[in-house]
């Protein structure tokens, strides 16, 4: 039941956060609870109830294109109220939705198409020259524009806790995509999850801006959402994201760190009214999070709460509800988790994690005695707050045979006000080998300190914080970017491209 997080919210809030079997056993909930409230905003708005009646009639679809209980489906679709209701369609009808990248190029999705042996692909028409091969190829496939429905309704059926819910797509603890395979109780452990640790959760405003194919937008966006009658807005394109917040005025944001310092930039430059007046929540995560965005936000009237997941957990695994305190923290681990550390490494099991990966090849190398080895460093305080220090497959091996987490490093950069993201990274030059620091500057902290010459200030910076350190934990040398990192899609600075991956 969450116990440590009770004191974070009031008695009644907390005795609603109640489990869920399955998708469909919650969507019923929802509809019968808040039949009258807004769900979604996508160019027009959907009471809880009518989006229900999208759901049973996209239900009909399926059923009329011969979609049978169990048979995969994929959605390929930019956000909007068509991947919605085609999801949740196929959650009520045991249908296992694969969840396509709309960034995904034609062969990729013809691929796919093959290992998962789709029955069909629900399609947004903006992307209908991606499918182009599955349709003069695979015949088999059921291809369904998204914005499809029917007149009669199709019942959504009781779903065992078990049953696949949806594929997604993560880089694993590799670098190689991979699909992991979440059951609906997993889906509903990770959108539960959501509700702990903030004081008012049910029948808020949310504007969404993350990829539902992405797990932090799946879950923690959508889902929880509509979990606690909340309302959803659809930002078609992130450029619009600060006129859409203007229109909806959402309590509550779900944020990477690159949106979270980009967000307050502008509200530096054009006035707080830029996230507009009521909102109240920022969570933040995918990314690590600077301690830097908790306080300033806080400035503002904003609680800024980080956290950590995985797309292998169903998103959360950590939440904190003590940023002020403990900035540098992901937080408390939700109940239901186990876990080890194990030579620093935290490994995971719980009733939110996969069943598993697509492949026997990558889940052989992800699971050590039942647990999922994450890859992710981690250490726990004396409280119970969590830690990432750094990743498995990051740690650098110098030519001495002493390790470095790069990220650990980064941690104590981040804390510095100037720097917005950095990157460490090992290289050489002239036969030496060094640690490079490369920064990207926050130029409203340039400018509010006074700053005429950053690359002494950092020189200084860095030089005191290296005096804290082992002699061959010390950055060597500091680049100072003008442009921004390489980043994933899902905003993540792309280590494999960046820094020694150019050199």
């Amino acid at each position: 039941m969450n116990e440590k997080f009770k004191q974070y919210t009031d008695a009644e809030t907390f005795a609603k956060i109640i489990d869920f079997a399955s998708v469909t056993e919650m969507w019923q909930h929802s509809v019968v609870t808040y039949p009258d409230n807004i769900a979604i905003v996508d160019g027009k708005e959907y009471t809880y109830k009518a989006l229900d009646n999208e759901i049973a009639a996209f239900r009909t679809v399926y059923r009329t294109q011969g979609v049978q209980q169990g048979s995969l489906v994929a959605i390929l679709s930019p956000n909007s109220v068509g991947f919605v209701k085609a999801f949740l369609a196929a959650a009520t009808t045991a249908l296992p939705a694969v969840l396509l990248p709309a960034h995904l190029d034609a062969a990729t999705i013809f691929g796919i198409s093959c290992k998962f042996g789709l029955k069909a692909i629900v399609y947004d028409e903006s992307l209908a020259d991606k499918i182009a091969s599955v349709k003069a190829k695979l015949p088999q496939v059921a291809l369904i524009p998204s914005s499809a429905t029917a007149e009669e309704p199709t019942p959504a059926i009781s779903v065992p806790p078990e049953t696949p819910c949806a594929f997604l797509f993560t880089g694993g603890t590799t670098g190689k995509s991979k699909g992991a395979r979440l059951s609906h109780r997993a889906v509903l452990a990770g959108t539960k999850n959501g509700c702990y640790g903030i004081k008012k959760i049910f029948e808020e405003r949310y504007l969404l801006v993350l990829p539902l194919t992405h797990v932090f937008g799946l879950i923690r966006n959508l889902m929880t959402a509509l979990y606690t009658g909340s309302a959803l807005y659809i930002c078609r394109n992130n450029k619009d994201m600060f006129r859409d917040i203007a229109v909806f005025k959402p309590t509550i944001l779900v944020l990477v760190p690159a949106l979270a310092e980009m967000a307050i930039n502008l509200s530096r430059q054009f006035g707080r009214n830029m996230l507009g007046a009521d909102l109240k929540t920022i969570i933040c995560g995918a990314a690590p999070v600077a301690p830097y965005l908790v306080k300033e936000y806080d400035k503002m009237g904003i609680t800024l709460l980080p956290g950590y997941g995985l797309t292998e957990s169903a998103n959360l695994v950590s939440g904190n509800p003590e940023a002020l305190r403990k900035p540098d923290s992901v937080g408390l681990i939700y109940d239901g988790m186990e876990y080890r550390i194990v030579d620093g490494e935290l490994w995971l099991k719980g009733i939110n994690m996969m069943d598993g990966y697509v492949t026997d090849e990558d889940n052989a190398t992800s699971y050590e005695d039942g647990y999922f080895k994450t890859g992710d460093l981690v250490r726990i305080d004396e409280e119970g707050f969590l830690y990432i220090t750094g990743r498995t497959k990051e740690i650098i091996v110098l030519s001495t045979g002493e390790n470095v987490s790069p990220a650990e490093l980064e941690v104590k950069f981040y804390a510095l006000d100037v720097v917005q993201d950095c990157l460490v990274y090992d290289t050489r030059e002239d036969g030496h080998e060094m640690l490079v620091l490369e920064v990207l500057p926050r130029a409203a902290s340039v400018t509010a300190l006074g700053i005429t010459d950053l690359e002494s200030y950092l020189k200084a910076a860095v030089a005191e914080i290296n005096e804290t350190l082992p002699s061959f934990e010390r950055i060597n040398k500091i680049i100072i970017r003008d442009t921004d990192f390489i980043r994933t899609p899902a905003m993540k600075i792309a280590r494999s491209l960046n820094g020694n991956a150019k050199k």
